[in-house]
């Protein structure tokens, strides 16, 4: 019995240890690399693009984003971490490319949509979403 205890409470202390250390990267801010922000907007000013980019918006991002891009979508309020806020400083203050990278790749809970969206899309999302900064 005495072993029995000791190897079930070194299981659950492993248990508890690898869901601390998933978790550790989720409490903090998601960087992409520093690559990423030489990735140049091939759409950047372009009115079309952000007219497009609202469409994706609302089809794609506004249920998880929120229609005004303050993370508050319904699918959203049940995701750790929350979804970004494109109001805050912290993605205001990332670059085109990094905010490009990061729809691209996705991480958990953000999906990734290199997939799902081809290139050009992805750019009309990033200069629609560039669109709340200025709100």
């Amino acid at each position: 019995m005495r072993n029995y205890l000791l190897v079930a409470s070194v299981l659950m202390l492993t248990f508890i240890s690898i869901h601390a250390f998933a978790q550790e990267g989720k409490t903090g801010a998601w960087k992409a690399p520093a690559e990423a922000d030489k990735i140049t907007n091939p759409l950047k000013g372009n009115p079309d693009a952000i007219k497009e980019g609202k469409k994706l918006y609302k089809q794609m991002c506004a249920i998880c984003h929120g229609d005004t891009g303050k993370g508050d979508g319904v699918a959203g309020m049940t995701l750790t971490p929350r979804p970004a806020s494109f109001h805050s400083e912290r993605i205001k203050k990332e670059t085109d490319g990094a905010i490009f990278w990061k729809m691209t790749n996705g991480n958990p809970p953000m999906a990734a949509y290199k997939d799902l969206l081809h290139e050009e899309q992805r750019w009309q999302l990033v200069n629609y979403i560039r669109t709340f900064s200025s709100k």
